[in-house]
């Protein structure tokens, strides 16, 4: 494997890993950070919005996990 390929490989890697921390930062602390106003309409929006998040970050998990196989098998990296 060449220099370059190493380099496409690494940049796309790190994209999907910036695109990952993005959506959980914004579901991890937009959620607490309208807690009370989430409160207003129903009381159980909070906990509701709480348990949403848990299972958004299963699947977040499991997307990352997903995609950053398929770039590996891109580059001829993957688990043989």
């Amino acid at each position: 494997m060449n220099i370059s390929k190493k380099e496409q490989h690494w940049d796309k890697t790190k994209s999907l890993t910036v695109k990952t921390l993005i959506a959980w930062a914004i579901v991890a602390f937009v959620i607490n950070f309208f807690g009370e106003t989430l409160n207003g309409s129903f009381p159980g929006a909070y906990f509701m919005a709480g348990m949403g998040s848990q299972i958004f970050f299963a699947i977040l998990v499991f997307w990352f996990a997903s995609r950053q196989n398929a770039i590996d098998e891109e580059f001829d990296l993957h688990e043989k």
